[in-house]
């Protein structure tokens, strides 16, 4: 490749080179924290389109409509607003396909194995979610379609935090015995149980993406404290792991549960005010990302052999 851009002049030069800069391997890790970056930005413009009812903005999908793939006028701007979140998916797609095509020049792939196939799957999971997010649409916002929608991006984001871990060339540190690693594990399972749960309080909830959209018929007071409880199971664990581990990332992940439980304490009792459950969605994110990088940091005893 060099030997053939050496033969290029003009402005061919020039693109050739500052392709090879943006895609050179030494550059990943950026594009793996853009690539996690996104992943969480799409999930605060997704609950901005269930917050202000424009789920249904577009009524249709792949098109925004019957005739069109923009949205009417006569849609207003919840047309807008859910049109403007399919098009972010465009962007995150670019930001993938450019990860995918820097970590294909790594060449050290055993300090960093599989990079290439994370940031593959990483990338087929884009287009994997914009269909899911057509059933949400074609459904009419079924909340437990939703629910999966949500449990999707927040498994693109883990995927993404294991993305940055191998860009980094970050390998984590052997635990000390098995009971120490089952900890880490049953914290990242319960992490999981607690978003499923919350999903199901989204769902009974009244935020749901458009005023004619179904719930789930769960009481809602009722599945929020199943909700709460998991969380405290969480936190329990998590505290455990800050007494065993005293790691950088428990403790991280313990001030995201924090920040998470204190907001959604607080939205609970003030009637879910838009902004707060943004930041509840937000939390929610951190949350996964955070309790990622805790399982990942945390290797098996039997790894370090």
């Amino acid at each position: 490749m060099s030997d053939q851009s050496a033969t290029l002049s003009g402005p061919w030069a020039g693109l050739v080179r500052r392709w090879r800069a943006v895609t050179a391997p030494e550059v990943l890790p950026r594009w793996a924290v853009a690539a996690l970056v996104a992943n969480i930005g799409i999930v605060l413009t997704g609950g901005l389109v269930r917050l202000t009812d424009s789920g249904l903005g577009c009524p249709t999908w792949p098109r925004c409509t019957a005739d069109s793939y923009v949205p009417h006028p006569a849609l207003g701007m919840h047309g807008v607003i859910e049109f403007g979140n399919r098009l972010l998916t465009f962007v995150l797609a670019a930001v993938m396909i450019m990860t995918f095509l820097t970590a294909l020049r790594v060449a050290d792939r055993n300090a960093r194995p599989r990079v290439w196939l994370i940031a593959f799957l990483l990338g087929l999971g884009i287009p994997a979610q914009g269909v899911v997010g057509g059933f949400t649409v074609l459904s009419q916002l079924n909340p437990f379609v939703v629910a999966f929608h949500f449990l999707v991006s927040m498994a693109l984001i883990a995927l993404s935090v294991l993305l940055v871990h191998r860009a980094f060339g970050i390998t984590g540190t052997a635990v000390g015995s098995v009971a120490s690693r089952a900890v880490v594990i049953a914290t990242f399972v319960v992490v999981w149980i607690a978003l499923w749960l919350g999903t199901v309080v989204t769902g009974s909830g009244p935020h749901s993406g458009d005023i004619n959209a179904k719930r789930t018929g769960f009481d809602p007071t009722v599945v929020t404290h199943l909700h709460a409880g998991a969380v405290y199971l969480l936190v329990a664990l998590t505290v455990l792991g800050v007494v065993w581990f005293r790691s950088r990332a428990v403790l991280m992940l313990l001030a995201a549960e924090l920040f998470q439980g204190l907001v959604g304490v607080i939205q609970f009792n003030t009637g879910l005010p838009i902004l707060l459950v943004l930041l509840h969605l937000v939390g929610a994110a951190l949350t996964v990302a955070a309790a990622t990088h805790y399982l990942l940091s945390h290797r098996s005893p039997v790894a370090s052999e």
